[in-house]
């Protein structure tokens, strides 16, 4: 019995809805029965035509603009095509030639983005640019790289332009300022008579009072409120209540000095100053040593020396630094994660107090700094990470001299034969080629810099002990900060447990600070000498 052959049948074309754009700059010729944009038309159906196959069909609305100039997006049929291009009414877009659509870069960009956005493709049917082609994302990508640069450069025109105006003291917009109002015609700063005298009394207070807080709390006693103004948009804005941040940025403002700033440097402004040099000054001084006294109280306070060092060795969490204060007193300590978390009864370590924890830390650290066999055991380590850092970076030495060598004979290669490439290309080719050899010779010189230095630096086990021996009698000297610097340096982690703790080192840091040690004394003797 023969058993009759089952025939495939082709899967169904997906149907391209196509939408055809025409556009003329003149009216002139418009009422010809044949004109230009039915020619534009005939062009674009016969494209479509030829791409049947493929499931193309078009769409029977017009989409003309006669007498429209494509310098702009102005246009009412090109309006009417956005339309039903994000309504989801159209999968292709199709032109007689790309400048039918725009004649600007930056409007063609974005119509090629709203385009993608809904899934719609644009065809140019003389020049062959079509966007679902490889060919045609390639050209739009290179469109974009241009339409990217023109927007730089214009961002850079912008900033040069207000470089320029603040180096000649010149009033180029921002928020409005306390004591000033701005004279839109003439663009500059005309001083506001009733909010001068405020600024003024802003900077008098403060240095009598000493303190941005009390003189913002003073303001808001009197009813006294922030500028206000109303935005372009016409909504209100300002006149709120003063805060100390607010009184630190008007009196570290310069200009009510009568200057503009650029880059950090002050250029005399064309606007009237509200406050003198000596005014200024003495406001400026007292900030300064406001600045000082808080940042020592600070490190007083929240000086935290085994902050992200310390874990508990029953929960195996991190401790982290608290404080409570009883009758006035500060009370410091180091709290488990878990324990604050679940409660103080689900671990035996709980906390325990910053003092004492820092200083058996201290203690032990000082020990090993007279402990010769301690010593010993640690550069040993050291100098086995060290050799092992060393074979890497030899390793990467070497494989940066290869490339180089390789660079070389390709760029030799390139100069003699040309590779059978075209001159631009050659010149391109050899450029990229130029600019990696150059960067291959500073990443060589750097490497060769960073293993001589490792030669030269590394300390033997006696200057590391000897260097050492150093830090004990200076260290109830250190400071805070120097001392959490030396055991970071030196410590790599802390477990404590009910019993005691465990002081787990750096391999590397007892040489690190050997070095530093060895350097400051070399220092001394200098500035002995």
């Amino acid at each position: 019995m023969i058993r009759p052959v089952a025939t495939p049948t082709a899967a169904p074309t997906k149907v391209v809805r196509c939408a055809i754009y025409t556009r003329k700059s003149h009216e002139e010729g418009l009422e010809q029965a044949f004109n230009s944009l039915d020619a534009q038309r005939e062009s674009c159906e016969a494209y479509v035509a030829s791409q049947r196959h493929d499931g193309w069909v078009v769409l029977p609305s017009h989409y003309d603009d006669g007498g429209f100039s494509g310098g702009n997006v102005e246009r009412p049929a090109l309006k009417r095509l956005l339309e039903d291009v994000e309504a989801g009414r159209i999968d292709a877009v199709l032109c007689y030639k790309l400048d039918r659509l725009s004649r600007s870069l930056a409007d063609f960009v974005r119509l090629m983005e709203r385009f993608e956005k809904h899934g719609v493709s644009f065809v140019s049917v003389t020049q062959h640019f079509d966007t679902k082609s490889s060919m045609g994302r390639l050209t739009l990508n290179v469109l974009l790289s241009f339409a990217q640069f023109e927007r730089e450069v214009t961002a850079e025109r912008i900033r040069d332009k207000l470089a320029a105006a603040k180096m000649k003291g010149k009033y180029v917009g921002g928020r409005p300022l306390l004591g000033y109002d701005v004279d839109r015609e003439r663009m500059r700063l005309v001083v506001n008579a009733d909010e001068a005298d405020l600024v003024r009394r802003i900077f008098q207070r403060f240095i009598q009072l000493g303190s941005c807080m009390l003189v913002a709390r003073e303001l808001n006693r009197q009813d006294y409120h922030t500028k206000a103004w109303t935005a372009r948009s016409g909504n209100k804005r300002g006149g709120a209540l003063w805060n100390k941040v607010y009184i630190h940025w008007t009196l570290t403002n310069r200009r009510y000095l009568g200057e503009v700033m650029h880059q950090g440097q002050a250029y005399p402004g064309e606007h009237e100053a509200i406050v003198d040099r000596r005014t200024w000054d003495r406001a400026y001084a007292i900030l300064g040593e406001n600045r000082n006294y808080q940042a020592s109280q600070t490190r007083k306070k929240s000086a935290a020396i085994l902050k992200g060092l310390l874990r508990c060795g029953c929960c195996g969490v991190s401790m982290s630094p608290t404080y409570t204060t009883r009758r006035g007193r500060r009370y410091q300590y180091y709290v488990c994660h878990s324990a604050s978390k679940n409660g103080h009864d689900t671990c035996p370590v709980k906390s325990v107090p910053a003092g004492q924890i820092e200083r058996a830390v201290f203690d032990y650290l000082r020990l090993l700094f007279a402990d010769p066999e301690m010593i010993a055991r640690t550069f040993r380590a050291t100098r086995v990470e060290a050799e092992e850092e060393r074979r890497g970076r030899e390793k990467e030495r070497d494989a940066i001299r290869r490339r180089l060598a390789d660079l070389r004979k390709a760029i030799g290669r390139l100069v003699r034969t040309g590779d059978g490439k075209a001159e631009g290309a050659l010149s391109a080719e050899l450029r990229s080629l130029n600019d990696e050899h150059t960067e291959a010779e500073e990443r060589l010189r750097k490497a060769e810099d960073v293993l001589g230095r490792q030669r030269d630096d590394f300390p033997t086990e006696q200057d590391v002990a000897a260097a050492l021996k150093t830090i004990d009698p200076l260290w109830e000297e250190l400071f805070p900060a120097e001392k959490e610097r030396i055991v970071r340096l030196l410590v790599e982690s802390v477990t404590v447990r009910p019993d005691g703790l465990s002081v787990r080192l750096r391999p590397g840091g007892l040489a690190a600070l050997a070095v530093e040690m060895q350097g400051a004394e070399t220092e001394t003797v200098e500035a002995t000498v």
